[in-house]
């Protein structure tokens, strides 16, 4: 038998974030549940056998118990209630019965034995950083993150630890992010790559704010930790991408552009460009300027972005929305963009020299001119 009391925000913001690791659909039912634990205070977790995600919180409990909930009903009754302190308690049987206020509700409930147990993971290095850091990190570097199950290494991102800070990596074939940030404490130097699911959950988990998260490695899963919210994934194995030899540095054509205006022209010219409808845009390097331009069935459009440096008319494509992705993620206001040939990626870089960030976007081989 279960018994609990607490309160409606603290189990709904519980519930909340535990669902977003549910199963939508599973051959075991109870994945598609919410798991409850009573004993040391209230746990509810969450277990689609990928991403695991466990969240704790303060509850008045009546001795040590488990049972599953659905989901979805769960977290629409807490919804739905009162701002009050919730009452729950089962019969041991099959049912529950939740109060708030003057409201009640008696649902169903399942066993928690059919409940896979969340992988534990031994504490064998870890790290710890703001939540806002990794937050950043996450957002500025997942949009490159690879779709293609071909190579699952690189539906993650690479986390490498060493020389007091942390780099983060995500390629997908056709261009690629590094964020590199100062670390407050690590275990020492090691790299993993985690997920790129399991991230974008973590972005959503880290809060705006200055407290700490701690990575944990294991062998075989990590373990992010923010307050009382655990989240466990799987380590993605295989060879990542040699990322620092697959960048070109030595490119002898470098132009500085004011990074809002250089997103909003190639956003006007690719107004022509539709799903249906694709074509590069291409850029004219010139001196302190660039030309863009696209042209498919709907028209034709052009632009002119101001710039500092001279391009010597280096004519390239570029894919509209890789192009686009890398500037809107760059975190800065102008950015340095190197160049070579019509044929070689364009690296973007701060402008002040450091290595803070870079993202590489390759080009479009264009059709003459007509």
């Amino acid at each position: 038998m279960m018994k609990f009391t607490c309160e409606k925000a603290l189990l709904q913001s519980a519930a909340a974030v535990a669902s977003r690791a549910v199963a939508a659909k599973s051959s075991i039912p109870a994945l598609e549940g919410l798991l409850l634990e009573t004993g040391n205070g209230l746990t509810v977790s969450g277990y689609n056998m990928t991403t695991g995600i466990r969240a704790q919180l303060d509850a008045e409990v009546g001795g040590e118990a488990q049972l599953v909930l659905n989901a979805r009903l769960f977290g629409d009754i807490i919804r739905k209630m009162p701002d009050d302190v919730i009452s729950f308690v089962s019969d041991g049987k099959s049912t529950v019965h939740l109060s708030c206020g003057d409201a009640s509700f008696d649902i169903p409930y399942l066993s928690a034995e059919d409940y896979p147990d969340l992988p534990e993971v031994e504490d064998e290095q870890f790290v710890v950083l703001q939540q806002r850091t990794l937050r950043e990190m996450i957002e500025q570097c997942a949009f490159a993150v690879s779709t293609n199950e071909a190579r699952p290494v690189h539906t993650g991102a690479l986390f490498e630890i060493g020389g007091g800070r942390l780099t983060m990596v995500a390629v997908d074939g056709f261009r690629l992010a590094v964020r590199r940030e100062p670390l407050e404490k690590a275990s020492g130097e090691f790299s993993f790559v985690a997920p790129g699911s399991a991230l974008n959950e973590m972005k959503s988990i880290c809060g705006d704010t200055e407290d700490p998260v701690t990575v944990m490695l294991g062998r075989r899963h990590i373990l992010f930790e923010v307050g009382g919210t655990q989240l466990i994934c799987r380590r993605l194995e295989g060879e990542f991408l040699d990322y620092r030899n697959a960048i070109p540095r030595k490119n002898p054509i470098v132009v500085t552009a004011e990074t809002k205006a250089l997103i909003n022209s190639i956003d006007r010219v690719s107004v022509v460009i539709s799903d249906k409808l694709k074509s590069p845009v291409r850029c004219r390097f010139e001196a302190d300027r660039v030309l863009l331009s696209a042209r498919t069935g709907n028209g034709e459009a052009k632009d002119v972005c101001p710039l500092a440096g001279d391009g010597q008319e280096l004519e390239i494509g570029f894919n509209n929305r890789y192009l686009m992705d890398a500037l809107k993620y760059a975190p800065a206001d102008t950015v340095s963009i190197e160049l070579n040939t019509g044929v070689s990626p364009a690296v973007i870089v701060p402008t002040d020299g450091s290595d803070k960030f870079l993202y590489m976007v390759l080009p479009v081989r264009l059709k003459s001119a007509e």
